[in-house]
């Protein structure tokens, strides 16, 4: 009888490979197979050894070109066959992350699993420009929505409730509805004036980072020319961004570098 295997749904962070943690350093590197998404940096694929399966199953927007129920066949017939799977996810697996809808398949299969954090992209992001998502005098909260839904539908949420002056507001996904998100929570009652964020590839090299207001947004990103993936903040806290901005992608570009030479000259 084949030994069941184990499952680790594994959290990546956003992006900057020095955001893992040193649980997901480790099973990364014993894995017998990794199954990442689109969203997993290629500096963190670096990190998987030689010699360990890789399988891809990268959603993009409007273009899901592994569907999750197949995703989820995969990893519960990679397990039945014995093997230590590591489902390697962007920023964390229960935020925005299915990991919940895959940990539920594993434990009707009867498959061991467990749940490795990772860095969000909302605190990622909003670190890495400058923005911290509380501060006192500033709000009070922070509330995290999705900005699409499943198979593109129509966006399905009380704008009322969320549309409050006195909470952060970090959107995830929100790119191809970023117009609609901006104009709803006007009409619910925002002012046009409240400060706003996108931000694309934060904590990386590539990171790009647009302020604005509520109303202009929309339009500034554009011209921009901002790409997906890209996250959202609204709320007072963004005007702490140019005070606060403290990284700078080419420098530590270069800092990345010797790190990763030094670690990988540690394992030869």
């Amino acid at each position: 009888m084949t030994t069941k295997g184990f499952v680790s749904l594994v959290g990546s962070g956003p992006g900057d490979p020095e955001l893992l943690t040193v649980k997901a350093l480790r099973l990364i590197q014993q894995a017998d197979v990794v199954v990442f998404d689109r969203l997993v940096s290629a500096e963190i694929l670096n990190l998987i050894p030689h010699g360990v399966s890789q399988i891809s199953v990268g959603k993009s927007p409007g273009k899901h070109c592994v569907p999750q129920d197949q995703i989820n066949e995969i990893i519960v017939s990679l397990a039945l066959s014995g093997r230590r799977v590591v489902r390697l996810k962007g920023g964390d697996p229960y935020i925005f992350g299915r990991g919940g809808e895959e940990a539920l398949v594993m434990r009707q299969h009867g498959i061991p699993f467990e749940v490795v954090p990772g860095v969000t992209a909302a605190a990622g992001c909003s670190s890495y420009s400058g923005i911290p998502l509380t501060h006192r005098g500033l709000n009070h909260g922070v509330r995290f929505i999705t900005g699409h839904q499943k198979n593109d539908e129509t966006l399905d949420i009380d704008w009322h409730k969320v549309a409050d002056p006195d909470c952060t507001l970090v959107i995830y996904m929100g790119l191809a509805n970023l117009q609609t998100i901006c104009t709803e929570l006007v009409r619910a009652g925002l002012p046009v004036t409240t400060p706003a964020a996108a931000i694309h590839g934060g904590t990386t090299a590539h990171q790009q980072k647009v302020i604005a207001t509520l109303s202009d947004l929309a339009d500034a990103v554009v011209t921009a020319e901002l790409k997906s993936p890209v996250t959202t903040i609204i709320g007072e806290v963004v005007t702490l961004s140019d005070e606060l901005d403290w990284f700078q992608p080419d420098y530590q570009q270069d800092e990345r570098v010797v790190a990763y030479d030094s670690f990988n000259l540690a394992r030869a």
